[in-house]
């Protein structure tokens, strides 16, 4: 599912693609009732008939929003976009690849073990 900017899904209103991936379209859009910035991720069209792809979409929505930490995207809500799920999240967060923790700086290398340790 492409988006347009000016699209709306929900209270999100999408202003441009930032990214896709091997689970998705990355849309930076607008939250209109909280006024704030949020990246929406949409499920392939492909893979929303395949009940694994859209199970897996949707651990990919619960699992981070059960935890709270800086390197980990919030998320905004799961909603349903005529039977296309889309994930809504911290852009900021999310730009930085940090959904599940994959933070940018897992590009640049491995970590010390003192970064890792620290608080």
């Amino acid at each position: 599912m492409s988006l347009n900017p000016g699209t709306r899904l929900g209270p999100y209103e999408v202003i441009a693609k930032v990214g896709e991936g091997g689970m998705g379209e990355v849309y930076r859009a607008k939250d209109t009732k909280l006024n704030r910035d949020a990246a929406l991720k949409v499920l392939p069209e492909s893979f929303t008939a395949d009940p694994d792809r859209r199970a897996r979409f949707t651990r990919e929505a619960q699992v981070p929003a059960s935890l709270n930490h800086p390197n980990i995207a919030g998320i905004y809500g799961f909603e349903d976009a005529s039977g296309t799920p889309v994930l809504a999240a911290d852009l900021e967060t999310f730009q930085d690849g940090a959904v599940m923790g994959r933070s940018s700086s897992i590009s640049q290398g491995l970590l010390k073990a003192k970064s890792c340790l620290s608080t």
